[in-house]
């Protein structure tokens, strides 16, 4: 049976928009999906450039997202759009993935899933009620030997988990950026777009999701700490936490963007009783394992010794580095897969609400005198 791509259209990530690019090209990269509609941009010249960069009908390039999803639905079934992929600023995530599930349309959202758990709660509210997927772009979930970890903590390879350490760290907010006309740094730390947290919410939610993941643990409480070293900035730019899991496991969380000369330092270690093991994104094809009675282990992507879940995550041989890319894309097949009515294991809902609890337990920590904090969703996940 042949199967042909599914149909996305775009809302934001037009002329000159890092993230909107990167969904382009992991959406294509393995034929599931082809872009055919998009409202890229309030500019009507940047939004008109980008519909023409990218070959697309200038009836199907839209002035707004409400415009998109009216021309669309409009459209036979056959020609109209599958899903919208949401890649805006963090204000316009719950407006537009309300509108476009009310529409009948599959969503995939850039995280963090919105402003706050209010708006994550109605997205989840409209998800449920529309009947369709609602996935989220929590991208390093999608590298293959980050699945090898989770797996192997999962089946209990490690024994029980102990200790739990996670860090993202980069240095590209070290100066006043947003005041000097970078628009990415300018609307990640404007409150009205960003929303609670800046350095949190923006690559705090990686660290705490792949910690929660990997591990296979729920951190209940948290005692956090939140900076702003930058002067004259409106949100944080500098997060740390100590976790407690459910299970009695320990854990740190640092995640800052004011660490001068870094780039994208994300790293995960994990140990248990027998063991731990110790994943990097800026080396994302290698697994380090360490074991208490004999000697480590390194684990390559595309090598020996990988599970049958990973496998599939991969596309080159040994040797031939896949990355940022094609992790995004697991995460596009994988939607592509439960859009289809297949399985798989794509974050969704359930991380959103996580995430953003997560992110008002951080701050309602750090601006009061109680030492430790509980996460509550207060929603079923």
């Amino acid at each position: 049976m042949i199967r042909h791509p599914l149909k996305l259209g775009m809302v934001g990530g037009g002329e000159g928009a890092f993230i909107g690019a990167v969904h382009r090209m992991a959406a294509a990269l393995d034929g599931d999906w082809r872009l055919a509609a998009g409202a890229f941009s309030t500019d009507a010249g940047k939004n008109t450039r980008t519909g023409d960069l990218l070959g697309l009908d200038p009836a199907r390039v839209y002035a707004t997202y409400d415009d998109l999803l009216a021309g669309e639905t409009a459209l036979p079934e056959s020609e109209r759009i599958d899903a919208v992929a949401i890649v805006t600023p963090n204000h316009l995530h719950a407006p537009v993935a309300i509108a476009a599930l009310n529409a009948g349309f599959h969503v995939f959202c850039e995280k963090p899933m919105a402003m706050n758990s209010d708006e994550a709660r109605a997205i989840a509210a409209a998800a449920r009620a529309s009947g369709k997927q609602f996935a989220l772009a929590f991208t390093y979930s999608g590298y293959p030997l980050v699945e090898e970890a989770r797996a192997r903590v999962a089946r209990g390879d490690f024994g029980a988990i102990r200790l739990v350490q996670v860090e993202y760290i980069q240095g590209w907010l070290s100066r006043s950026l947003d005041t000097e006309g970078n628009k990415q740094a300018e609307w990640r730390t404007d409150p009205a777009r960003a929303g609670l947290g800046g350095c949190l919410g923006d690559i705090g939610t990686h660290a705490f999701h792949l910690a929660e993941l990997v591990s296979g643990l729920r951190v209940e409480t948290l005692s956090a700490e939140l900076a702003t070293h930058v002067p004259g900035r409106r949100l944080d730019d500098d997060v740390s936490a100590l976790l407690r899991f459910e299970n009695g496991a320990r854990g740190t969380l640092k995640a800052t963007q004011v660490a001068a000369g870094e780039e994208n330092g994300l790293r995960l270690r994990i140990h248990g009783e027998r063991g731990g093991l110790e994943w990097a994104q800026m080396e994302p094809n290698t697994l380090t394992l360490r074991w208490i009675d004999r000697p480590a282990e390194i684990l390559r992507a595309g090598g020996p010794g990988l599970g049958a879940s990973t496998t599939p995550l991969l596309r080159t041989p040994a040797g031939h580095p896949e990355g940022y890319i094609e992790a995004f894309a697991n995460l596009y097949r994988g939607f592509a897969a439960i859009v289809r009515g297949d399985s798989a294991q794509v974050p969704g809902v359930a991380d959103g609400l996580r995430t953003m609890a997560f992110v008002e337990a951080m701050i309602a920590n750090a601006t009061a005198d109680t030492k430790w904090t509980e996460i509550v969703t207060g929603e079923r996940e």
